[in-house]
């Protein structure tokens, strides 16, 4: 897949005030500081697309970006974020739930953990919410590029491992850097497949 365009939607707090139900959506969400904004800017080599900060916490919204006129990039506040209050987490988890059961044209969910740590508990939380929801994501891998190509290997080999634990079959999973754009072609192609089988690829009225 070709990026040709991307451009903000719109930003808001509540799924129901979210653009009308008209094309597939892909939302991409993560422990803050994962990565995640300047994963979002190498997919659509778009460098300001997505707000990158030194500060964790940044996205604080659900914001809608249209690319190629035809789906929905979605870029969803981090999880776990500790330097908030109680009820400002609660807010932040209810936004992201509401959303993700909710929104009909989402086709799959990117969910973003760093390659450099080892299974932390807030993301594998996460993923079994995840499945206890019925929604798909794919697992991504981010920060490739700050380690060698053998703490790569085995550490993608240490999580696959972990998560086999306990579950039966492992969702698809995509190594990436930010900065070379590694898996970006990958991930698009996947967004691809998902778009040409989806209910909404056809709603463009």
């Amino acid at each position: 897949m070709q990026v040709i365009s991307a451009q903000f939607i719109t930003s808001n707090t509540d799924y129901l005030k979210c653009p009308p139900d008209k094309f597939p959506e892909f939302a991409f969400i993560g422990r803050s500081n994962v990565g995640k904004s300047s994963l979002i800017n190498s997919i659509t080599f778009h460098k300001k697309l997505a707000k990158t900060s030194q500060t964790p916490g940044k996205t604080q919204l659900i914001n809608h970006f249209l690319i190629n006129d035809n789906w929905y990039l979605v870029d969803l506040p981090g999880y776990g974020y500790a330097q908030v209050s109680k009820e400002k987490r609660k807010e932040f988890e209810k936004m992201i739930l509401d959303y993700l059961i909710n929104r009909k044209s989402l086709t799959c969910l990117f969910l973003l953990v760093d390659l450099r740590l080892k299974p932390q508990p807030v993301d594998i939380a996460f993923m079994e919410r995840m499945a206890e929801e019925q929604i798909p994501f794919y697992l991504v891998f981010t920060k490739a590029d700050k380690l060698s190509q053998k703490q790569v290997d085995d550490h993608f080999k240490h999580y696959q491992e972990f998560l086999l634990q306990s579950w039966e079959a492992l969702p698809r999973m995509f190594i990436t850097s930010a900065e070379k754009h590694q898996g970006r072609e990958e991930i698009l192609a996947s967004i691809q497949e998902l778009i040409d089988t989806s209910p909404y690829k056809s709603r463009k009225s």
